[in-house]
């Protein structure tokens, strides 16, 4: 059993297959018979997991495991408190409510590499930067739950899946580790570092 940790660049699409226009998984991890424990869009970027086996997979991508999800989101405007409950007490997407989740404001990240390209930078509208924790990952779910709360999400990045943490793991954009499957990683519990 391999289960890999891989910093996702920005751009780069969660499959191997090739893609006409953009950079997909076999560009960064070169390792055989492995495939994405869940997803991150192309314009989101960090931690992602790939396993070679199924029941390990599904312990890490479904919803129902609990294994917490920890996002940096860099939104446009300054979200007030109200917002972010609003995010905590979960967020009515018209598809589907979410979950209960963490949500708080961070500092710009000190230890965050520079996306490329950079985010568009509008100098009349400032940006904040909130941590968002979520057990469950619907499709666009954390760009759609800030969106839904008046705040649109400009950066998204992956920080953490069950306590495995990226800057902990050492990893820059594109960079892979093989990480221990019996490792005590998979918590189920909303911390915060």
């Amino acid at each position: 059993m391999r289960l890999i940790a891989l910093n996702k660049p920005f751009g780069t699409i969660c499959q191997f297959s090739p893609h006409e226009t953009r950079q997909s998984l076999a560009d960064w991890v070169k390792v055989p018979g492995v495939y994405p424990a869940g997803r991150l869009d192309s314009d989101s970027e960090g931690l992602l997991l790939l396993t070679d086996d199924g029941t390990l997979q599904a312990r890490i991508a479904e919803p129902r495991r609990k294994l917490v999800k920890r996002y940096w989101a860099q939104v446009e405007g300054a979200p007030d408190e109200a917002a972010l409950a609003a995010l905590e007490r979960g967020v009515d997407l018209g598809d589907f409510v979410t979950q209960p989740c963490r949500a708080k404001r961070i500092a710009e990240p000190e230890n965050l590499w520079p996306r490329n390209p950079p985010i568009r930078y509008r100098a009349a509208i400032p940006t904040t930067w909130v941590e968002i924790a979520i057990s469950e990952g619907k499709n666009r779910q954390v760009r759609r739950m800030t969106a839904a709360v008046g705040y649109p999400t400009l950066r998204l990045v992956r920080v953490a899946i069950g306590a495995l943490d990226i800057f902990s793991l050492g990893l820059a954009p594109g960079e892979s580790l093989d990480v221990p499957t019996n490792a005590p990683w998979q918590s189920t519990s909303h911390k915060h570092k």
